[in-house]
């Protein structure tokens, strides 16, 4: 047992994605690999899977679309060393794998998955391939009620014999409930010339890979099977209603996953996490938000109602209000320890917020830091801006960053107060314990401790008349 683990843990994995299928039934000018799945592309949910094994290499076979199916995966950095191999025309699976075998060392246990069945679990993976143990052809199966249109696993025993497709299947065949999900493990030197026997004469005129079963059988070489219960972990994507049913079944584990760890959901049917959401104890989420990228929220942060929320760290006790827009892009936003946002806030990149920082209704923030305690609380603009403790900035004030060619700094110093409906043209400072009158424009840099009044004087006119309609002519 210890020398199998030892040659276990010393072989390569290569996995191959078979991702060369148009989908059809899609109806879509994206290939069927590209349509997303909370917020991914389905083959990329793939190669994270292959990322997770730790896979020397993924070989993913395009097809359809090809060159959009490799632009989109080369421009995501993968971890894992990636070729692609090109199947024109398709001819089955079999064919498929067959032009990835160039890109295949001797060496390795191959891995193959499909580019349209995302939630595969590495586990399930590690599982799977210890089942091969380098030595044996390993498929992952599962049972279903209604095996319709699955190839069904011909056992005697314990001993897979064939994999028989549902169109060549006897009855006898076709009411076996035990179906092969796609997915299997096999030594690559056993693969290689079991592929280049295979035919096409079958009912679909297809190259099966399926095939190698029985080469395999033929051959001496064990075949087993890993069964699992999860049919989630085996679903394909084949059209728009199967792609919305497998999203809210993934969004609905993701629910239950993160409520086992104490967070609070008021709903969990109404909840989409779209990249990795950690929480903190004592969370609690209302209804029809959204998470994307990476979010991490602190002990007792609350989430109100209908808030997109993407790449940002909230930090314990804040509050996010209702309808907050937040998403921190490439450079992160962070919201201190008690801070209130919104509702009807949006806080853009480089947006950072210390504790117990007020941020109100109609208030845009990006590339700008406000320090402890400073407020603004409604219908305001703070881009590249540096703010100090304590400040309070008015509603309707913005500050000015753009000249129309290049961006400038606004600093506005501790305990300032800027009245409503200001303008302030960067580059400039407000001094310490300044206060800006509302109105005005400020242009050039104030004293600490100041009153800045930059506007028109008043002027009232006494019993003034105000003009009145002419009487239309009949």
């Amino acid at each position: 047992m210890h020398s199998m683990k030892q040659t276990l843990d010393s072989l390569p994995v290569d996995v191959v994605v078979m991702a060369a299928g148009k989908g059809t039934r899609m109806k879509s000018r994206l290939p069927k690999v590209l349509q997303r799945l909370a917020g991914q592309p389905l083959v990329q949910h793939v190669l994270t899977t292959a990322a997770h094994l730790q896979a020397r290499s993924a070989v993913v076979i395009t097809g359809h679309g090809a060159a959009e199916v490799e632009a989109a995966l080369t421009a995501s950095s993968p971890t894992t060393a990636l070729q692609f191999v090109r199947q024109e025309p398709q001819l089955g699976t079999g064919h498929a794998v067959q032009q990835a075998v160039p890109a295949l060392a001797d060496d390795g246990l191959v891995v193959i998955l499909s580019g349209d069945v995302p939630l595969t679990q590495a586990d399930t993976l590690q599982a799977l391939i210890a089942a091969s143990g380098g030595t044996r052809l390993a498929l992952l199966t599962i049972e279903f009620a209604d095996p319709t249109g699955y190839g069904r696993i011909v056992r005697e025993g314990a001993q897979v014999k064939a994999i028989v497709e549902q169109k060549d299947a006897s009855d006898a065949q076709r009411a076996i409930r035990e179906v092969y999900s796609g997915i299997m493990a096999v030594p690559a030197r056993l693969l290689k010339p079991w592929l280049a026997r295979l035919d096409n004469r079958n009912a679909q005129g297809e190259y099966y890979l399926t095939d190698i079963v029985k080469f395999a059988v033929a051959d001496g070489v064990e075949v087993v099977a890993h069964t699992i219960e999860d049919a989630l972990q085996v679903a394909g994507i084949n059209s728009p209603v199967q792609l919305a049913q497998l999203e809210r079944a993934h969004q609905l584990r993701q629910a239950h996953t993160l409520m086992e760890q104490g967070v609070r959901l008021q709903d969990p049917a109404r909840l989409d996490v779209r990249g990795q959401l950690a929480c903190g104890q004592d969370v609690e989420i209302d209804v029809n938000c959204i998470f994307e990228g990476q979010v991490s929220l602190g002990e007792g942060v609350r989430v109100g109602a209908h808030c997109v929320i993407a790449n940002c760290t909230i930090a314990a006790g804040a509050v996010i209000h209702p309808f907050t827009h937040i998403d921190g892009e490439k450079l992160g936003v962070s919201v201190g320890e008690g801070a209130l946002i919104g509702p009807f806030a949006r806080l853009r990149p480089g947006a950072q917020l210390a504790a117990e920082v007020h941020i109100g209704n109609f208030v845009e923030v990006k590339n700008s830091t406000l320090a402890k305690g400073a407020k603004a609380n409604h219908l305001a603009y703070l881009g590249d801006a540096t703010v100090g403790e304590r400040v309070n900035y008015g509603a309707g004030s913005i500050t000015a960053n753009y000249d129309g060619a290049n961006k400038h700094r606004t600093v506005i110093e501790a305990d300032v107060h800027i009245g409503s409906n200001c303008v302030l043209i960067a580059p400039v400072t407000i001094g310490a314990g300044g206060t800006v009158g509302g109105g005005s424009t400020i242009t050039k840099s104030t004293a600490p401790g100041a009153l800045s009044v930059a506007r028109g004087k008043q002027v009232s006119v006494a019993n003034w008349a105000r003009p009145e309609k002419k009487p239309k002519a009949k």
